[in-house]
């Protein structure tokens, strides 16, 4: 298959799915090795953001999907007459910073790194699919355990957990300090959520 070929049918692919792919998938199908969907999809990709174009293509983990731009945003909420998304609250984000980086956890495993009942704001992550349960743990009462959802890395920004910020060192004050930087750059980054937690819709 040559390349301009390739980038069309991967392109079609993830436009009529609307949601994301595995490259594996896409690879298997069209009778490429799983790397030349994903070099075909940087090069796509590449060019989309170059030109300014309104649709844009994401790398989440290790499948690939296509998404409106962030910056259209507001005028595509607009146009399809879609309510924003609400912000996470502090909680939520404190409580996803928790999920993320110490994944896979229960409920109480929240609770006791965050010091307070955690019920409803888990809830609410698993509901906007940012974490996933994954699973139950073999102790009595078998309680729930969780782990990073579909859309975080979509929310993020992100391509996979290793892009992350290093998790500090809790044996000082600093590592404290630290851990709450990260919860602030997890927020500053949660601000374009609305355009990618509508990607299904806009494609």
């Amino acid at each position: 298959m040559q390349p301009k070929e390739l980038e069309a049918a991967i392109e079609g692919i993830l436009f009529a799915a609307g949601e994301p792919v595995p490259a594996a998938r896409i690879a298997l199908v069209l009778g490429v090795e799983p790397q030349d969907v994903f070099g075909a999809a940087e090069h796509i990709a590449a060019v989309l953001e170059r030109e300014g174009r309104g649709i844009r293509l994401l790398r989440l983990d290790q499948s690939l999907q296509l998404c409106s731009a962030p910056e259209l945003g507001d005028l595509i909420a607009r146009a399809i007459e879609q309510r924003r998304t609400p912000k996470l609250s502090q909680a939520s984000l404190e409580a996803l910073a928790v999920v993320a980086y110490f994944q896979p956890v229960t409920r109480a495993y929240i609770e006791q790194v965050r010091g307070v009942d955690s019920t409803y704001t888990v809830g609410v992550l698993a509901e906007r699919g940012l974490i996933e349960s994954c699973g139950r743990l073999d102790v009595p009462g078998r309680p729930t355990v969780y782990k990073t959802g579909e859309n975080f890395l979509r929310v993020m920004g992100i391509s996979s957990l290793d892009e992350l910020p290093a998790l500090p060192d809790f044996s000082s004050d600093d590592g404290i300090r630290l851990l709450k930087e990260r919860i602030d750059t997890l927020s500053a980054k949660e601000e374009p959520e609305a355009v990618q937690m509508e990607i299904k819709e806009t494609v």
